[in-house]
């Protein structure tokens, strides 16, 4: 099998979990390539920089970050000075800066342009930051908190709007589709609402129009990612299940599902939409067959329950 008729050294897969250490693979093969060390704590969340060399960690108050095309197994770059579980990392498409979340009540624009990650610019709200994500325009940050609240913050006006889709529901993850068509957000409840998304282009804010609401899961669900294609979404959950959608009408398409029984942490799309990687707490990364609902490989080493993975397949035109 090939990703997306890519060369092999194009796809990136990267998992870490409650072992303390992070784990670099051959998507196609199934081989981990190299072990990075992450003692510091588990790994929360995982994302690989645009231009495929570093892998940011986020842990219990701390970020790491480590390079991608040595053998160097320990982080490059190292910062400390947060307080908290770091929950959630992204990147601007250029790289130009970094945004986090944590449990410290607060979303943080850092600037990557410094080697020794200085914050820009600080989003305080008042509960723990359970996720944040970066709308396609690159001009608007989701933030998702432990109370409910999911606050739209302007980084061009520094404006910031809230809504409440559930009383008394922890927002867990946050997804805008790559066409900035959709957003998608799942609670501890087990619900996914579904929001359609209109501006946003220019100096013009995006305006949430209330879409549908999904009962997606039984249990906690956990993540929601959109396909690169935008025509499907997928949602994980402590049901032991990850669900595929489509997002024409939002029904379902898949249920991916192993004997293994366990939480499924983290999910993400190949380039092509038709594979998605899971990360679960069997300590196995698994890769799916969207269109079968089959496991195509599984990705075996971790000594305990992965929480967080990062993939890039896509070739970027060099600058």
């Amino acid at each position: 099998m090939t990703l997306d008729g890519l060369p092999n050294e194009q796809v990136i897969f990267v998992t870490g979990g409650y072992d303390h250490a992070i784990k670099i693979w051959q998507a196609h093969t199934g081989v981990c390539q190299r072990t990075a060390q992450h003692t510091d704590s588990q790994v929360n969340a995982l994302d690989i920089t645009p231009d495929k060399h570093l892998v940011a960690a986020a842990g219990y108050q701390h970020i790491r970050m480590y390079d991608l095309g040595s053998s160097n197994p320990n982080p490059v770059i190292n910062y400390d000075g947060v307080s908290k579980n770091v929950t959630g990392l992204g990147f601007q498409e250029d790289g130009k800066w970094m945004y986090t979340g944590g449990e410290d009540c607060s979303a943080k624009i850092w600037d990557l342009r410094s080697r020794d990650l200085q914050c820009q610019r600080i989003f305080q709200v008042s509960a723990p930051v359970n996720c944040v994500c970066l709308h396609p325009n690159q001009a608007e940050l989701i933030v998702g908190d432990q109370s409910g609240v999911i606050h739209l913050w302007d980084l061009r006006s520094d404006h910031n709007e809230q809504l409440i889709p559930e009383a008394e529901a922890s927002i867990q993850d946050i997804a805008i589709d790559p066409e900035g068509t959709h957003m998608a957000a799942v609670n501890n409840k087990g619900s996914c609402y579904i929001w359609a998304l209109t501006g946003g282009v220019g100096e013009e804010p995006t305006r949430l129009n209330p879409r549908k609401k999904l009962d997606t899961h039984k249990r906690y669900a956990l993540r929601c990612r959109f396909s690169p294609d935008s025509s499907l979404l997928v949602t994980t959950s402590a049901d032991q299940t990850a669900r595929v959608w489509e997002t024409t009408d939002f029904t379902e398409t898949q249920v991916l599902k192993h004997e293994a029984k366990r939480w499924v942490w983290d999910a993400a799309f190949s380039a092509d939409s038709q594979y998605i990687f899971t990360a679960s707490s069997d300590g196995v990364a698994r890769l799916w067959n969207v269109s079968t609902g089959a496991v195509e490989r599984e990705y075996q080493g971790h000594q305990k329950a992965i929480t967080a993975l990062a993939f890039r397949d896509q070739v970027r035109p060099s600058s």
